[in-house]
């Protein structure tokens, strides 16, 4: 069973940046394509951004192209989110989810019933 941990999520301005990290406990990290899902209330969960395993291959959502950048860092174990420009409309928990893979290059899948692991999820706020 491989946990996820999100950290960075909280309260910014309309405008501003936060950078979200995914911790999983799995040591062999390396072997799952990574995602960033987000929910707002009343809202279907949304894929935001994905990852594959060997890193080559990165897939945004509509809402994220230009403005979020999704990367890896397998030495720490660690997936970021890196969010700029950040609007009212991104207010959402946002998760982190893994899909284990053994096509490296494989793009990341955005429906959220591919992936075999989630994040309790990390509240992302932001004001006018």
């Amino acid at each position: 069973q491989v946990q996820l941990v999100e950290s960075g999520g909280g309260l910014v301005q309309a405008g501003g940046s936060l950078r979200l990290s995914c911790a999983p406990s799995e040591h062999t990290f390396d072997v799952y394509a990574m995602a960033w899902f987000r929910q707002a209330p009343g809202k279907e969960r949304e894929f935001v951004a994905g990852i594959s395993v060997s890193g080559a291959s990165i897939q945004y959502g509509s809402s994220a192209k230009g403005r979020f950048t999704i990367s890896r860092e397998d030495a720490k174990n660690t997936v970021y989110l890196q969010m700029n420009s950040l609007e009212p409309e991104d207010t959402a928990v946002y998760y982190c989810a893994a899909y284990l893979s053994t096509r490296p290059n494989l793009p990341p899948p955005p429906r959220p019933q591919e992936y075999d692991y989630w994040g309790q999820g990390t509240q992302v706020t932001v004001s006018t």
